[in-house]
């Protein structure tokens, strides 16, 4: 990046941000903490009002705004990519925000640039969810939980899991405290703390039900990054599962999220999974039959017998 570019993004960091170190400055940028000082100095020059508290950072005297600046064709294109994914992934009301931005966006654009990003747009495509979504499943439960979130209010909710609590069942109900939302391999889950475990856990919309946002409020933890935030790693049973060469393809486009590794051999691939348990994996072996045998732990190969033995005994 040139100096004109860097001090350009210095600006619009800026005037993103109330306060900004001239370390962070330099890790964002690439570059020595002097050379930012030099830049600064240089904005001053120019006559960016910028203002330099010691021990602090710098920040842009209040009411100071950079003009619009200008998109180039590939920067238009992820804007507008963007309000697409917006408008099909997320609830109904930023999903109408979206839809907007994108036509403002497409409105500033010059004709050149504008004719440039509709040709590259239109050679990329976005698909949406397989399945309708209605009243009562994910974008409703997405709006419910992004507002509770901003006004800080707990949430409770029926949740399935596969494996059933101490009374048998595989459903319990959980009150919350929503901390974020996160959209991972097409699945949302909610990071929340929640009362009933005394911790924070993780919990898929696709498996809530009756959400409710309560008038109970609560705190955030100061010191909460939903960005930093690295939940503790529990999966440390290997299982290594070996399927046939006709399948191999497949299963490894399958996307399973336990997926470590995989090695081709001379009789199919060898894969690797790491679970919290082994049944964690039951219901994808046995949906490849016999192309998939597991080799390790026991446990599971005990577990695909007996219900392969369950299966035989219905038919």
């Amino acid at each position: 990046m040139n100096k004109t570019d860097r001090m350009l993004a210095i600006v619009l960091e800026l005037q993103r941000k109330d306060v900004v170190r001239a370390e962070d400055l330099a890790a964002a940028f690439e570059t020595s903490v002097r050379t930012i000082y030099r830049d600064i100095q240089a904005l001053s020059e120019a006559g960016v009002p910028v203002i330099g508290a010691t021990g602090q950072g710098y920040s842009l005297v209040k009411g100071y705004f950079l003009p619009p600046v200008s998109f180039t064709a590939e920067e238009a294109v992820t804007l507008l990519i963007g309000t697409d994914f917006i408008e099909q992934r997320f609830d109904a009301h930023y999903g109408t925000q979206a839809s907007a931005a994108g036509r403002k966006i497409e409105a500033i654009l010059p004709e050149d640039v504008r004719g440039s990003a509709s040709r590259i747009r239109k050679s990329i495509r976005l698909l949406t969810p397989g399945k309708e979504i209605t009243q009562g499943t994910e974008q409703v439960y997405i709006e419910q939980i992004r507002r509770a979130i901003l006004e800080e209010r707990k949430i409770s909710f029926g949740y399935w899991k596969f494996r059933h609590e101490a009374d048998g069942s595989h459903r319990s109900v959980r009150t919350v405290r929503p901390y974020g939302l996160v959209l991972n391999r097409g699945a949302w889950t909610l990071v929340a703390y929640c009362e009933l475990r005394q911790e924070i856990r993780h919990f898929r919309l696709s498996r809530m039900s009756e959400l409710t946002v309560l008038d109970d409020r609560f705190q955030a933890p100061a010191d909460f990054d939903l960005h930093e935030y690295q939940p503790e790693d529990d999966r440390h049973v290997h299982v290594r599962i070996l399927v046939q060469p006709e399948i191999a393809g497949k299963a490894a486009e399958s996307g399973n999220f336990y997926l470590e590794a995989m090695e081709d051999q001379a009789d199919g691939r060898l894969m690797t999974f790491r679970v919290r348990q082994p049944e964690d994996l039951l219901q994808w072996v046995l949906g490849w039959g016999a192309d998939a045998v597991v080799l390790e732990p026991e446990a599971l190969r005990n577990r695909v017998r007996d219900e392969a033995a369950r299966m035989f005994s219905r038919y």
